[in-house]
């Protein structure tokens, strides 16, 4: 059964917020960022949330973000972080279609400069690759659709998701 919205999930780099707007615009729906939800309603950016408090309370305020959508024929694209929070994708699953960007760490690595300082929800020390290899099976746990995130442009792969999307009503 076709869903209201569509939910994009993938690591930080994958192209959630960039090809949301673009699928967005294809199929005539609203968009709606969980990381510009956070940062609006918090008054700081993902990292000042991150330097004042740590990882964990990061992701409490996302998932009390998700847990308050309320929305119908949006695209959402959620941050990287928001597979940890079960009740947070059980919401979104009653809500959407969850679309799993697939992207290989080479990739996402030669995308991301600022890991650092880009506001990822992340132990202290956690290394790039190790949050990478931590977070790929939550993905592709709730991960309802796969898409190649690479080797196409982000219209082609708007245009991907929304073919499937269609294809599912």
């Amino acid at each position: 059964m076709k869903k209201a919205n569509i939910t994009l999930i993938g690591m930080p780099g994958a192209g959630k917020s960039t090809i949301g707007v673009i699928l967005a615009k294809q199929l005539s729906y609203g968009f709606v960022d969980t990381d510009v939800l956070i940062q609006v309603h918090q008054q700081k950016t993902l990292q000042q949330i991150l330097d004042e408090k740590d990882h964990h309370h990061l992701r409490k305020i996302e998932e009390a973000e998700i847990l308050s959508l309320n929305i119908d024929r949006h695209v959402i694209a959620t941050g990287g972080s928001a597979v940890y929070s079960e009740s947070g994708m059980a919401h979104l699953q009653r809500l959407s279609t969850i679309v799993f960007l697939q992207v290989r760490y080479e990739e996402i690595k030669r995308r991301i400069h600022n890991f650092d300082s880009r506001g990822i929800a992340k132990a202290k020390g956690q290394t790039f690759r190790a949050l990478f290899r931590e977070r790929q099976p939550l993905y592709q746990r709730y991960g309802e659709l796969w898409i190649n995130g690479e080797g196409f442009d982000q219209e082609q792969i708007a245009e991907q998701i929304a073919a499937k999307i269609r294809g599912m009503g």
